[in-house]
């Protein structure tokens, strides 16, 4: 396949210090991959977007987390956990646009995700477990992504396509997958990624490694500019932890006593496909028990800010500084209600603007 002149702008590698072996940003970076003479990686810092944001909340959270990348939704309307059909909601679409005419303006990087709200947004992607695979991955490619390609990605010159978000059910479909691949680089120019879920394996349960290898072995990743992880990892048993105790989890997670080596599950993805690894939604709830079940913001009624901030701090401590990690993207920005229990915390947001800013290190 020949690579597009855009391509081949997109993975020119932005100049950086390499003695010391960090990341250094400008305001808004260019996203891109490597040459050459040097395989490092430009960072991508990213905010997901709340489904619900406000644009003017988004707008102020780029400043305030110096984030260099958005990563911006528009919701997909599902039936319910087995539908095979789909349709783009028409608000979302047009509010997307809007945000992302001033991103533009503005030279911030946009991952676009069609993201899917199931039953009006009551049941989880994770679950969705479509009763035709053919008509999924049909509708997938004709309904959503290719009018997302021709009406944003494409006038809107967006930099990266997320083409699936937690597919549980459906990444078993590897010539689905491929074909669906195929299809969108026919169409697109841009970076295009896919969030894989996180998982889980337990030193004494041996089931759980085949559940990994088969998740690592999966082709469709080989296809990717990068893999998009979301990284709900549970870490500890404790309601509260320092971040040495956190950073010791990343390493051996000692919830269950699983003794999950995290970091190099994750590495394995790089190892085994020559890709750079993203943590395409990382974020923890506002809460006691934040390290225990990341991805359950009502684990806990106890509001614990710091928590949620060494949780942050672990995960910085443990990949900035590794040469195949290309960055984070929180969970989540653009809406900071009361409600919203994963918005970061004053305490984590020190810890956020901290990432790939070689001065804080």
């Amino acid at each position: 396949m020949e690579i597009s002149m855009r391509k081949i702008s997109i993975f020119i590698i932005c100049a950086f210090i390499l003695a010391a072996g960090y990341f250094t940003i400008t305001k808004y970076p260019k996203i891109n991959k490597s040459n050459e003479s040097n395989d490092k990686l430009v960072p991508i810092k990213s905010g997901n977007l709340s489904t619900d944001y406000s644009i003017d909340t988004a707008l102020s959270d780029i400043d305030k987390f110096n984030l260099n990348t958005v990563n911006v939704p528009i919701a997909i309307n599902i039936d319910d956990l087995s539908s095979n059909s789909m349709v783009i909601d028409e608000y979302s679409l047009a509010k997307a646009i809007d945000l992302i005419k001033i991103l533009k303006k503005k030279e911030v990087n946009i991952i676009l995700e069609p993201y899917p709200w199931i039953d009006n947004g009551s049941m989880y992607e994770t679950d969705w477990d479509p009763s035709n695979i053919d008509e999924f991955f049909w509708n997938w490619k004709t309904v959503v992504l290719k009018p997302l390609i021709d009406e944003v990605a494409k006038p809107y010159d967006v930099d990266i396509l997320n083409i699936g978000t937690g597919f549980d059910h459906m990444e078993y479909a590897h010539g689905y997958w491929l074909d669906l691949i195929d299809y969108v680089r026919k169409h697109y120019d841009g970076l295009i990624t896919y969030r894989t879920s996180w998982w889980i394996t337990a030193s004494w349960d041996q089931d759980t490694f085949s559940d990994y290898q088969d998740k690592l072995n999966n082709p469709l990743f080989g296809e990717l500019d990068f893999i998009s992880i979301a990284a709900y990892f549970e870490l500890t048993n404790n309601d509260t932890n320092s971040v040495n105790n956190l950073v010791k989890a990343l390493n051996k997670s000692q919830i269950f006593e699983r003794d999950q080596n995290i970091k190099k599950e994750t590495k394995n993805f790089h190892i085994r496909w020559g890709k750079p690894i993203f943590f395409g939604e990382l974020g923890f709830p506002r809460t006691t028990k934040a390290s225990i079940h990341p991805w359950n913001p009502y684990a806990s009624t106890t509001i614990n800010s710091t928590e949620q901030a060494n949780c942050f701090e672990a995960y910085r401590r443990v990949f900035e500084k590794e040469p195949w990690f290309m960055g984070f993207s929180i969970f989540a920005i653009g809406e900071d209600g009361d409600d919203k229990l994963y918005y970061p915390s004053n305490e984590s947001t020190k810890i956020i603007r901290k990432w790939y800013n070689k001065s804080d290190i």
